[in-house]
């Protein structure tokens, strides 16, 4: 059986709009600290994460305290999208994005993309690292679509509930390339 905890980013600085290189709040980096002592006895083999700042900071501490190196993977990246300021804007978006899988921004990703080439990702890591208990760093629309997948009832609402749940980890367990389960994890709870 292959375990994989995915770990959807901590609080980011939403005044940063470079998507990419975005860093975590001090309340962000404070909760990494949540993420390391919720993996500390998973017995981890592998750490994988998106390339984006944020998702790499969420689990470096952890990395470091199991002298682990963090591989990061471009597929496991968020969204492709415009950055939307108002609130009401996103929330529209991000509505209508999970009411048409294929609805876009010009040039950003649908979530069908999003899903696509995480899935992919997925597959691989899942051939690569058979057996393995893993870490993947993330985030919560990519983290939202790959749920989706292996569970189409998880839609919009589900989706808005876990957008202010930073740290949150989802364990998914694997027997091949077969999901045989998800659990949701609220580190505060």
């Amino acid at each position: 059986m292959t375990i994989i905890y995915f770990i959807r980013h901590a609080e980011s600085n939403h005044t940063i709009t470079d998507d990419r290189n975005r860093p975590l709040t001090d309340k962000g980096m404070a909760d990494c600290m949540l993420v390391t002592e919720y993996l500390n006895n998973k017995q981890i083999d592998v750490i994988l994460s998106s390339p984006y700042k944020r998702a790499i900071d969420t689990i470096i501490n952890f990395a470091e305290s199991i002298e682990l190196p963090i591989i990061t993977i471009e597929d496991f990246r968020e969204r492709e999208n415009a950055w939307l300021e108002d609130n009401q804007a996103w929330k529209s978006f991000s509505k209508q994005q999970w009411l048409n899988f294929s609805y876009k921004m010009s040039g950003g990703e649908s979530l069908a993309e999003v899903q696509k080439r995480n899935i992919v990702a997925l597959y691989d890591v899942l051939e690569k690292y058979e057996n393995k208990n893993i870490v993947i760093g993330t985030h919560g629309t990519a983290l939202s679509t790959v749920i989706h997948y292996y569970d189409n009832t998880y839609g919009y609402e589900d989706f808005m509930a876990m957008v202010h749940l930073t740290p949150w980890v989802v364990k998914m367990s694997f027997n091949n390339l077969n999901n045989i389960g998800i659990e949701k994890i609220n580190l505060f709870s």
